[in-house]
Parts: structure tokens; C-alpha cells; sequence
């Protein structure tokens, strides 16, 4: 990235001040959507545990950052995308949390968005969705002809978090291997439902946000 990149946009002005910018697909793309009107971005969070880690703090304060620049934040949590349980750069399988267990984790973490972003009606209130509300009634041969189609093997075998697990010799199922597919078929979702033109995330899910296909800028 170029340290001599000098944001016009409040949201990127004052992530890059505070060090909390990586990298974009389209940093002058996505400083001059977000400097011409309020956009909605979103942030996944699955429900792999009954709270929030500390490193998802600076996911939260970006939605918070966001939603204070005059965004729409959208919290996505990801009750569908929990029962495959995300691989990436993780050298064993998550476990497997049975629906009780993954509705339990919602509740607990779901509270916690209260205390950084305002939800309300108005074109900046923060929205809470649940990936399961799609994922969860996708029948599998839907799922392969209108998403599977969209990627190549090669570009995903590419990714480090890909790489790592396989030559770890640990392995990666196919169950595992489809997590990519589902979070980027979520930003289709919530463009179409919630006209969502951004996903940020942190740097450990750049491979799953670059492989989402036609949308237009991407962050984290």
C-alpha cells in the first residue's frame, strides 16, 4: 500500500490515522464511493464461541468508525457459515457445533453490538443479519451450478490458508474447502437484499473476501 495515499473520505481518513488499514482491491475506488454518499459495508462475525475474542475489537470499532462516518454497518453473524467452521490458517478442523450450541453462541455474542453501534430505522442505523436465513434453505445442486461455477480450484489451492493446511498434512475437507464459497455468495446476499457494496474484515480473511465475484470494493 502507499504510505503516500491521502484519503479524502472521513471512514478511510481516519482508519489509515490510526494504523488500521491494510490493504483494499480498490483503495481509490473505494475512498471516492465512500466520500460521494452513505454506503453499507459489512463485517461477518460466526458463532464459534458464547463471546467475542479481543482480536475482533478492532472489527467492531471499524463498524463503529464506519457507522460514525455516516455509513450503514451491517453486523453479519454467521449461523450458517458456523456449522462448516472457517479454515483459514488454522492447522486442525474446528469442531462441530450442533444447532443448540450455535444458537447459544449468537445470543451471547449479538449483545455485545449494542454497546458500539447505534440500530435504528434511519439510512445509518446499524442492521443485524444472519447468514442461516439464506444458507440454511440452499439446496446443493443450487449451490453448485449458481455459486460452485463462479470459482476455480487453482485460485483457491493459491491461497496461504489454503497452502498452510494442505502441506501441514492435516488435510482439508471438502466440507471446510466450501467455507470460501458460502462467505462470498453472503455478499451477493446482502447486495441484493441490503444493497451491501463492502466487506472489511481482518488481514486473516483477505483469501475468502478477494474471491467474492462482481461486487465492487473490498477492505480489511
Amino acid at each position: 500500500m502507499d504510505t503516500g495515499f491521502d484519503p479524502l473520505s472521513a471512514f478511510l481518513s481516519i482508519m489509515w490515522e490510526r494504523g488500521a488499514f491494510h490493504q483494499a482491491t480498490d483503495i481509490d475506488g473505494l475512498d471516492t464511493l465512500l466520500s460521494q454518499g452513505v454506503v453499507s459495508g459489512y463485517i461477518g462475525f460466526d458463532a464459534t464461541a458464547p463471546s467475542l475474542h479481543a482480536g475482533s475489537l478492532l472489527s467492531l470499532m471499524a463498524l463503529r468508525r464506519f457507522q460514525q462516518a455516516g455509513h450503514h454497518p451491517i453486523v453479519l453473524l454467521g449461523g450458517g457459515t458456523t456449522k462448516v467452521g472457517d479454515p483459514s490458517f488454522r492447522s486442525t478442523t474446528r469442531p462441530m457445533l450442533d444447532d443448540a450450541a450455535i444458537a447459544a453462541n449468537k445470543a451471547g455474542i449479538s449483545a455485545v453490538f449494542d454497546r458500539f453501534l447505534r440500530f435504528d430505522d434511519g439510512p445509518t442505523g446499524a442492521l443485524m443479519v444472519d447468514n442461516a436465513d439464506w444458507l440454511d434453505h440452499m439446496d446443493l445442486f443450487g449451490f453448485l451450478r449458481g455459486v460452485g461455477r463462479h470459482f476455480t480450484v487453482n485460485s483457491m489451492l493459491a491461497f496461504d490458508s489454503v497452502k498452510s493446511r494442505i502441506e501441514g498434512g492435516e488435510g482439508l475437507s471438502f466440507l471446510e474447502f466450501s467455507y470460501m464459497l458460502l462467505q462470498a455468495h453472503d455478499f451477493v446476499e446482502l447486495a441484493q437484499r441490503h444493497g451491501c457494496m463492502l466487506q472489511m474484515g481482518g488481514s486473516d480473511q483477505w483469501g475468502n473476501i478477494v474471491k467474492l465475484p462482481g461486487l465492487k470494493s473490498e477492505a480489511s
